[in-house]
């Protein structure tokens, strides 16, 4: 399971542009004055081969604050509450300051992992830190988030934990691979049947299935095996419009659900056929793909819809997950238990197309065919000229390809390409990436 890192800190000493730099981002707004940043803002990064979870606070005042200030802190108290380790971010030009101490005072107590960044230290000696080693919780470590000196070891140094831990982990399931279940979680808004659902797929009534949203509040794993097949569901809270997320417990849920389909090999998507396809459905779709996760989207009320409903329904769909052409749709009633049996087979068949093993020399072959039929676009006075191609990964497969001048492929030529290897390949269920190497002149210089 990914690490959740909170970011926290009093205002204005660089913590939205450590956030943007560790995401690769520039997902909060960064600006030279205080209180800029008022919710928690959710990203991901990467240090090595480990991904995580990186949370943006407001400025942080833990005692005797008043009207929005009370607010920003209490979001910071629920980024604290609920992360893995906590980067505590400082400011090497101003020095130790009275709140700098009261927040080092709360994150004592709060039983997590604390990380001394003292930011904006470029062109700064070591001694700058020397002040503020009388906070008591480690070692400080002079980083600049403006330029990125020092991000990476301060990343490195934050997760050392949960890398070894993973190793460890690896070490320890060889003896049984073999005995791999294919990790399925349910997602989508609030009520629209995502335990109703899974019960009905168990034959069971497993988990609490209730007319009212938010009747789930964590992420739930029932193995069970089906049709010859061993599966993890995960039973996931609904994800709802950051402004409609109120209660504490609820925010703390989804956190949890997206560390359930970063931790997935496929993702079913609820939509609710008896109401309105909505913007956020797209918005939970598109965190899948981002995340590389194979997926399955499943209609669900079916079966209370008229043929106008019906009608109306597909065309929005159509419109609002245009983006989602190469996933599986089925319609279903979670609650009469139709159409599930289709659905798993889909299942089954997308978790096949993430981890399958393409050649290089069928790869190169479909590529070389691809190009025959459709040059890439002249750039310039040159035409770039993909020669070979191989697969660089699983859970998305990523199909890398070599050539001449790549750098110039434009993005419609790259989705061509991809729609024929998925033709060729039947790759139905799962995003696809492509990536382009173009090959060293050493004649050049």
């Amino acid at each position: 399971m990914k690490p959740v890192v909170s970011i926290v800190g009093r205002p204005n000493v660089g913590k939205s542009t450590l956030f943007n730099r560790l995401t690769h981002s520039r997902a909060a707004l960064v600006a030279d004055f205080p209180g800029l940043t008022r919710d928690r803002h959710y990203g991901e990064g990467r240090v090595g081969p480990r991904d995580y979870i990186v949370i943006d606070t407001g400025g942080f005042e833990p005692v005797n604050a008043e009207g929005i200030v009370r607010e920003m802190a209490a979001q910071t108290e629920q980024a604290i509450a609920e992360c893995d380790v906590v980067i505590f971010v400082l400011d090497a030009r101003e020095g130790l300051t009275g709140q700098d101490a009261r927040i080092a005072a709360r994150l004592r107590v709060a039983a997590r992992p604390v990380v001394l960044a003292v930011n904006k230290a470029e062109g700064l000696s070591e001694q700058a830190a020397a002040e503020f080693h009388e906070l008591g919780l480690g070692e400080p470590w002079l980083i600049s988030a403006a330029h990125g000196d020092g991000v990476q070891t301060l990343m490195q140094i934050a997760l050392e934990d949960f890398v070894q831990a993973e190793a460890q982990e690896e070490a320890g399931g060889d003896a049984v691979a073999g005995d791999r279940r294919i990790r399925v979680a349910v997602v989508g808004r609030p009520n629209v049947g995502k335990s109703t659902l899974i019960n009905a797929v168990l034959g069971e009534e497993r988990l609490i299935a209730f007319d009212k949203p938010g009747t789930t509040r964590d992420s739930i794993e029932i193995e069970f095996d089906y049709d010859g097949s061993k599966f993890t569901l995960i039973d996931t809270a609904g994800i709802r419009r950051r402004g409609k997320v109120f209660e504490t417990v609820e925010k703390f849920s989804v956190v949890k659900t997206l560390q359930s389909i970063a931790d997935s090999n496929v993702v079913i998507l609820l939509l609710d056929a008896a109401s309105e396809i909505a913007d956020q459905d797209a918005h939970i779709a598109g965190f899948v793909l981002e995340s590389g996760r194979a997926m399955v989207v499943a209609v669900n009320k079916w079966d209370g819809l008229d043929a106008y409903r019906r009608e109306r329904i597909t065309h929005e769909i159509e419109r609002k997950l245009h983006f989602l052409r190469w996933a599986r749709f089925h319609q279903v009633s979670a609650l009469k238990k139709t159409g599930l049996k289709p659905l798993m087979r889909s299942v089954s068949e997308a978790y096949k197309a993430a981890f399958v093993r393409l050649p290089t020399p069928k790869l190169t072959r479909a590529l070389l065919a691809a190009v025959a039929r459709q040059q890439p676009a002249r750039a310039g006075h040159s035409r770039p000229k993909p020669r070979y191609a191989h697969q660089g990964g699983h859970n998305p497969p990523i199909i890398i390809v070599h050539g001449n001048s790549l750098s110039q492929v434009s993005d419609p030529y790259r989705r061509y390409l991809e729609g024929q290897f998925r033709e060729q390949f039947d790759l139905t269920g799962t995003p696809l990436r492509v990536e382009f190497r173009t090959s060293r002149n050493p004649y050049a210089e």
